[in-house]
């Protein structure tokens, strides 16, 4: 059995697919593309397909990550081609290793978010960035299926920057982007509750709802501060594994 990870993004309009829609896309794109895939064992077999931390339904993401078990082995650039062409434009297969190392999951540890705040003055969004940064703990609510749910939204942000985005005619509204790095703690911080962290200790309320996208998601490197590539340690077991003599040369991953 060999195991494939992939990268895989969610862009424009389908951002708005729930992660079941996505399952169902990618479980065709599986069949159309004829890929040897290992099944569960029971009454009712299910492809072998394990998700990793999935974005909320609504948020664009260019860091999604997903493993799958073949009975077979295959090239992961040319099978991450194959699954490519067989999804609708949008959700794209941007990345794909064999796994040579364990634990997957337990390297995707925090997350960078970038939320667009259209009708926002930077200089605003600024000084709430800096409330809620100084904040000992800025407490927020949920509704879940128990009820609502009161939890610190502020323990997990590891940073918050600010930025105006370029206008693209002179009518345009002002227009704030936030750049976050939030650890991923239980119960899980989303980009919506740190909006509504900021609307609690800044008073900072968007007039449209924000656009938000997943940046990166993977390690994260307490010295630098960055959210490193949690694929990386496959590529580099498959640089230094030895091959035989007359192994072809191995194909080159894609960037």
């Amino acid at each position: 059995m060999q195991r494939i990870r992939l990268r895989y993004t969610k862009r424009g309009r389908l951002r708005f697919t729930s992660h079941r829609d996505f399952q169902r896309a990618f479980e065709r794109a599986l069949r159309r593309a004829e890929v040897p895939m290992a099944y569960s064992a029971g009454f009712t077999p299910h492809p072998k397909v394990s998700y990793a931390n999935a974005a909320p339904t609504g948020t664009g993401s260019e860091a999604e990550y997903l493993e799958i078990a073949l009975t077979e082995a295959r090239d992961p650039g040319p099978l991450r081609r194959l699954l490519d062409e067989s999804l609708p434009p949008g959700l794209d297969i941007v990345d794909a290793v064999e796994a040579r190392t364990s634990g997957l999951a337990d390297r995707l540890t925090a997350s960078v978010w970038e939320l667009r705040l259209t009708g926002v003055d930077p200089a605003d969004a600024e000084r709430a960035a800096a409330a809620f940064v100084s904040a000992p703990a800025v407490e927020v609510q949920r509704r879940t299926k128990n009820g609502v749910r009161t939890f610190d939204a502020r323990s997990a942000v590891v940073s918050m920057e600010t930025r105006s985005a370029p206008a693209d005619g002179p009518g345009d509204r002002p227009c704030a982007i936030l750049r976050l790095v939030v650890r991923h703690v239980t119960p899980a911080v989303r980009p919506d509750d740190v909006l509504s962290g900021l609307r609690a200790v800044a008073d900072l309320a968007p007039p449209v709802p924000a656009a938000v996208t997943r940046l990166a998601q993977g390690l994260f490197d307490e010295e630098t501060g960055a959210v490193t590539d949690p694929l990386a340690p496959d590529r580099e077991a498959a640089a230094t594994a030895p091959q035989p003599a007359d192994a072809p040369a191995a194909a080159t991953a894609p960037a």
